[in-house]
């Protein structure tokens, strides 16, 4: 009993020792900064003998294509790497070895990763629902720009009309009603079209500067109204060139 008493007591002591071990081990851990501003944990291996570069393999969807990079990097900068190939930003991307995702801050040798290993490269699901997002905001945004070039350009034809108009009168020449209430009506169908834009940022800020130009030029459209409703026809008279009327009498010449 006693000596099983012992050995308990030794197995009890040998397993303190072991965790106070493990607990000073995992106390001891220490992180560094990688250039790219990851945190990782830091190496034990200091001799400073510099790691060889190894080419990885890699899958994206239906593309393959190999990259060099250094055996003791992190799968964090290997996906920086991987940006200028695939165009995904590395939070856009997650890597797939031996089955597994692999965190940022995992060392590629510490996982096995040597020459001419295969990663998986798949874009992050989200990442690629917030990219078609944009995608189709970026396709908005131009629309709204094209029409509302459009809508400038055809005011700009419209202004003119208003600018002939003002002058005329502003002459004393009297206008046909018609011309100016026709002139009203294309430029309230432009601000119907200018209104049925949907715009965004710099969109809307140009959408609101032609209702404007509408506006402005439909104003300015009532007061000429008013003003020409003063304006006196001008009446011209012709003067007529009178002709003596031919002699009622004939002169016959008789002869013998």
């Amino acid at each position: 009993m006693i000596k099983r008493r012992l050995n308990f007591n030794g197995r009890t002591a040998g397993n303190a020792a072991a965790k106070t071990s493990s607990v000073s081990k995992d106390e001891e851990v220490e992180w560094e900064m990688r250039p790219g501003g990851m945190l990782v944990q830091k190496r034990s291996d200091n001799s400073g003998v510099s790691a060889p570069n190894v080419r990885v393999r890699v899958a994206y969807g239906a593309v393959r294509f190999e990259i060099s990079v250094n055996s003791r990097a992190t799968f964090g900068e290997l996906k920086k790497l991987l940006t200028g190939e695939t165009g995904l930003e590395p939070v856009e991307q997650r890597l797939i070895f031996r089955g597994k995702e692999r965190e940022n801050g995992e060392y590629l040798d510490m996982w096995g990763v040597k020459e001419r290993s295969k990663v998986i490269l798949i874009e992050d699901p989200e990442s690629r629902e917030r990219r078609l997002i944009e995608m189709r905001r970026k396709v908005k945004i131009q629309t709204a720009h094209r029409l509302i070039n459009d809508l400038s350009m055809e005011l700009d034809k419209l202004a003119e009309q208003v600018s002939a108009i003002e002058k005329s009168i502003g002459n004393g020449n009297k206008v046909p009603e018609v011309q100016i209430t026709t002139l009203i009506e294309m430029l309230m169908r432009q601000a119907v079209k200018i209104d049925s834009i949907s715009a965004e940022g710099d969109a809307c800020a140009r959408k609101k500067l032609q209702a404007k130009r509408v506006q402005k030029c439909v104003e300015t459209l009532d007061v000429i109204k008013l003003s020409n409703a003063k304006v006196k026809p001008v009446i011209v008279a012709t003067k007529w060139e009178t002709f003596d009327p031919p002699p009622t009498t004939a002169h016959w010449e008789f002869f013998d």
